[in-house]
């Protein structure tokens, strides 16, 4: 039989011996080499057993999803909430806790009496893997403006979130009582979590609006370390975040405390969401100097501008080009964060997804950056940013049409749920 895709078991036998004498085996085809399965069209593509068994610890003094290592997929979904009462919030969190506590762990899915619907979706199989999963819950301003048993208690620095002057706001895309953050190795962990958060508070929850979102591989340096992911721009996003590792810094720019928040805030952190889409089209029709010269970086390495054979992590040196010779004054890194000592205190945690969505009625593909921003002071933070980057050039090429603001509770200890110090606080009030 005439079969070209292995070799002729005479010329295999050939080949071998040669290659044995020349002290190296043959290649053989590529198609040679896989298993029968890989190449059945009705195979899906194969896992990893070792990223399925990845977890993120749930319990812990602050949730999980803020300084933890963006894993390849994520989604933010913002809901509306249905509470009749203060006891109705605490059942609403209670539960969510539950159900987080077991999509974050992983294990067997209950079975029931097939005459029932199921417990769950399916979509991951008889047993969840952890993959990575983190479940990071946040609430909004208007959780707190609408209950008022909740008066009083919100946190120092949360509020709406308003129309910037290059914002183009849809209100299906804003706003919320809260947040819920999915991050996993696969999306379709993410989903799988989503659609039992819906399926399980269904009688507390309505999807107010989600975004799907990624971050690119990319293949470590030669020394090792990994760069910052790119962008739809084609440019590294995140060279210049502080160090997520730095406890001290962390407990400074990100996590919350001191006098003026509710002691049942401390240990939150403040969430700027922004969904932003970039027109890339006309970015992709720009000379490549001007796109540099509007980020402040050059675009193959992520190095700044004044130091383009550098590393991206480099820090850029505007003291010795105040006349914004090499980096101008109006580029996006430089009016961002013009390394002056007053800087720091603008500082922020930026843990941002790619996102897709199809295209346009007008034929333009929909594609942008899902903004996540984690901040100890909002508005010291992204909204004393924002307020600088107001008129950069950059803003004819991106153009923000959702988000919101919100406020990420405390972490939860084993045997208590989420938002309990919240819920104690109410009661005394």
């Amino acid at each position: 039989m005439d079969d070209h895709r292995t070799l002729p078991r005479r010329a295999l036998l050939k080949a071998l011996a040669l290659g044995a004498a020349a002290g190296a085996l043959p290649a053989l085809p590529a198609r040679a080499q896989q298993p029968e399965q890989a190449r059945n069209v009705d195979a899906a593509p194969q896992g990893h057993a070792e990223s399925a068994r990845q977890s993120v610890p749930f319990h812990g003094p602050h949730q999980a999803g803020i300084t933890t290592p963006r894993p390849a997929n994520g989604i933010v979904a913002a809901f509306d909430l249905v509470l009749g009462s203060l006891d109705d919030f605490e059942r609403m969190l209670r539960l969510l806790t539950e159900r987080a506590e077991f999509l974050t762990a992983g294990g067997p899915v209950p079975q029931r009496d097939p005459k029932l619907p199921p417990a769950d979706s399916g979509l991951l199989g008889p047993v969840i893997s952890p993959d990575n999963l983190t479940i990071t819950v946040a609430l909004g301003d208007s959780l707190f403006q609408n209950q008022p048993w909740l008066a009083g208690l919100k946190p120092a620095r949360l509020q709406r979130m308003v129309q910037f002057r290059n914002d183009a706001l849809d209100p299906s895309l804003c706003h919320g009582d809260m947040s819920i953050q999915f991050c996993a190795n696969l999306q379709d962990t993410c989903l799988y979590a989503l659609r039992d958060i819906l399926k399980n508070l269904s009688e507390f929850v309505v999807l107010r609006w989600m975004v799907e979102g990624s971050v690119p591989p990319e293949l470590p340096g030669p020394d090792g370390t990994t760069p910052s992911a790119r962008n739809f721009l084609g440019f590294r996003d995140g060279s210049a975040n502080p160090d997520a590792t730095d406890k001290a810094a962390m407990d400074r720019i990100v996590w919350t405390g001191g006098k003026d928040e509710p002691q049942w805030a401390h240990g939150g952190s403040y969430q700027a969401v922004r969904i932003i889409r970039n027109l890339v089209e006309r970015w992709d029709r720009t000379p490549l100097r001007e796109q540099e010269r509007i980020f402040g970086r050059m675009k193959h390495n992520g190095a700044p501008l004044d130091a383009p054979e550098a590393g991206e992590r480099h820090v850029p040196d505007y003291a010795a080009d105040p006349d914004g010779t090499a980096t101008p004054h109006s580029a996006h890194i430089r009016l961002a964060n013009p390394r002056t000592p007053d800087s720091q205190k603008h500082l922020m945690l930026r843990r941002p997804f790619n996102y897709s969505r199809g295209a346009l009625k007008n034929g333009q593909l929909d594609q942008g950056l899902l903004f996540i921003a984690w901040q100890a002071d909002l508005q010291a933070g992204f909204i004393a940013v924002q307020e600088k980057l107001n008129g950069e050039p950059l803003e004819e090429y991106i153009k923000p049409i959702g988000g919101g603001y919100f406020f990420a509770l405390p972490g939860v200890q084993p045997g208590d749920y989420l938002g309990s110090a919240l819920v104690t606080a109410a009661r005394r009030s």
